[in-house]
């Protein structure tokens, strides 16, 4: 049998009042319901913790070690408290976003911060595929995924849709066009994100269902690296238009013809989603 809690809570409170009576007061109790639970403390383990007398009540020996461990115990019971009640009002915690692409999260975690700046947020980087891995193996509370997933183990909140674009540097002969077709692609010297990336899988796709063929120049990983090649006149890339940003070094192109978008989606774990952290992240994107 464990030790009842009931019991050392009364014990605790008439040795820190010197009565049982304003124990019971503090308590909300009556006063023999307190004396009945220290009564069957002493009775278990056969031992007595007060000297009694008609005016007062002492610690005994045993008493003074007890309570010595009680004040440990609803000191600790005291911290446990407050901690909790600075993550139910978000003075203190941890958010980690694992994203493909962070331009797309920085708006609401800029928001987020200045609402909760004592919540420590983190975001890490990483393709479609790894920013799954995080989430699903509790390294991320929050993912940002470069297309939409089907899992019922995940709560999913679509974020944007934006169109594919090809992009060159501006010593490159496209450099001066408006657009292109995808037709321009076939053959052409491409600058490939790595296996995994939702960029890479989507203009696979797009030039196979268009009877055109890849010719990749190089492969990299991560959007700066493809953009750095780019600028440096290996081949040309694609990418979504959100997350080319400005750069003076390269030119973006629409593809006038391509029908294919890329989505972004936030998305946690379900049996995740009742924490209050997420939910208040979630809530503030539901607000924008």
């Amino acid at each position: 049998m464990q030790i009842s809690h009931s019991q050392l809570r009364a014990f605790h409170a008439v040795a820190e009042a010197g009565s049982f009576t304003r124990a019971a007061e503090q308590l909300c109790l009556s006063q023999p319901a307190v004396s009945d639970q220290v009564r069957k403390l002493e009775e278990y383990y056969g031992v007595m913790v007060f000297h009694r007398d008609k005016r007062s009540v002492r610690l005994t020996e045993v008493g003074e070690r007890l309570f010595g461990l009680t004040r440990r115990l609803f000191d600790i019971s005291i911290d446990a408290h407050e901690l909790l009640m600075d993550y139910r009002g978000l003075t203190t915690g941890s958010l980690v976003l694992a994203v493909d692409a962070p331009v797309h999260v920085l708006p609401y975690v800029a928001r987020f911060c200045a609402r909760y700046p004592g919540i420590d947020v983190r975001i890490e980087t990483a393709n479609t595929d790894e920013v799954l891995q995080r989430l699903f193996s509790h390294r991320a509370d929050l993912a940002l995924l470069g297309r939409s997933v089907d899992d019922e183990r995940l709560l999913a909140l679509p974020l944007r849709r934006d169109p594919m674009v090809a992009f060159v540097s501006l010593e490159h002969p496209w450099a001066t066009r408006e657009s292109i077709r995808l037709a321009d692609l076939d053959g052409t010297p491409l600058v490939m994100r790595e296996q995994g990336s939702v960029t890479r899988l989507t203009l696979e796709e797009e030039m196979a269902a268009a009877g055109l063929s890849i010719n990749k120049a190089i492969e990299v990983e991560g959007r700066e690296a493809a953009l750095e090649a780019v600028a440096y006149g290996i081949g040309v890339g694609v990418i979504s238009a959100a997350e080319l940003g400005f750069d003076s070094r390269l030119r973006a192109l629409p593809i006038v013809d391509c029908q294919r978008h890329f989505t972004e989606t936030l998305a946690c774990l379900r049996a995740q989603s009742s924490r209050r952290i997420l939910m208040t992240f979630l809530d503030m994107i539901n607000e924008a």
